[in-house]
């Protein structure tokens, strides 16, 4: 028994520090739209569909087709009920959910878990030793 806790306990060390930042307040949020917040250095575009049971989503901010960082600015819908945003220059649909293209599986986006506490909208991200600030796009 004792074997198996410390076997547990050496896995659990190897799984990489994970951290709850607040990136903003609800009210800083568009329902059904994108808001575009700076996490260390990492771009993330965070999407509130209040119609979908309140759910908060939070994607990275590149689009890996274009090179540039504009997936908050895209249009946010479903396709086959499933939520997704279509990116602003070229229309491809990431899904929300897991970040793939839908129409060219070679690309996807970093997905993160997000959620509200409070008022206060939180993103989770890797522990790095920075700081983290929020900032609007």
């Amino acid at each position: 028994m004792a074997e198996a806790l410390q076997v547990e306990a050496h896995q659990a060390g190897k799984a990489q520090a994970r951290e709850w930042v607040t990136v903003g307040k609800r009210s800083d949020l568009i329902p059904g739209s994108g808001v575009g917040a700076l996490v260390g250095d990492q771009q993330v575009a965070v999407f509130w569909l209040p119609e979908l049971y309140d759910t908060l989503y939070a994607v990275s901010n590149y689009c890996p087709i274009s090179g540039v960082h504009l997936i908050a600015r895209g249009i946010v819908g479903d396709v086959g009920g499933e939520p997704v945003v279509a990116t602003p220059l070229y229309k491809q649909h990431f899904s929300l959910l897991d970040g793939r293209c839908l129409e060219e599986s070679e690309h996807r986006l970093q997905i993160y878990p997000a959620r509200f506490l409070g008022s206060a909208v939180q993103i989770e991200v890797p522990v790095t030793g920075r700081s983290h600030r929020r900032q609007a796009a």
